[in-house]
């Protein structure tokens, strides 16, 4: 037997990035974000999806960048710290110890901490409801060396987190392989 609940967001789980941005002041603000992933293969494009109300959707809307650093279990603190202060209030990099590097490729800086860093490009803008939709092309990605060129899969090292929705909002670590030939 099933139950009817309704229209809810019942997709589980959903990946954490952390979004930074430059302010129109200049300053680097990150923000977590938990709505967003791959939506195009060629050009390579990720979406996220922010509140008109954050602090980081106007720097969105005025810089017409961003990067996407994936979050992982050693900074799993830092990305609900992010997730839970305005960058209006506070220098969310200097509080949680994170360093803001100017990206080459696009108007953000990239977090030096976390090991994947995506540049991407605002393409499209899509105002949908609640929140506001960011198509942007990636433009760059940057990769910690000892992720790479290993026997075992880049996810294993990476160890990312996610985020649990619906009556659970907290983070987990991503599973085993469960390898089906």
């Amino acid at each position: 037997m099933k139950s009817d609940v309704g229209p809810k967001i019942a997709i589980y789980p959903t990946p954490v990035y952390l979004v930074a941005t430059y302010d129109r002041e200049g300053k680097a603000n990150v923000m977590t974000v938990g709505w967003g992933g791959v939506c195009n293969s060629n050009p390579p494009c990720v979406c996220i999806s922010v509140r008109p109300a954050t602090h980081t959707y106007h720097a969105l809307m005025e810089r017409k960048a961003f990067t996407l650093n994936l979050a992982t279990e050693k900074f799993a603190k830092e990305a609900a710290y992010c997730g839970r202060v305005s960058g209006r209030n506070v220098d969310k990099f200097k509080e949680v110890g994170f360093t803001a590097i100017k990206s080459e490729v696009v108007d953000a800086p990239y977090i030096q901490e976390l090991p994947v860093n995506l540049e991407c490009k605002i393409i499209q803008i899509h105002e949908i409801g609640s929140h506001t939709q960011f198509i942007a092309q990636i433009m760059n990605v940057k990769i910690d060396d000892d992720l790479l060129n290993k026997d075992k899969p880049i996810i294993e090292l990476l160890k990312p987190i996610v985020y649990g929705i619906g009556n659970d909002f907290n983070y987990y670590r991503i599973g085993e392989n469960i390898s089906i030939d």
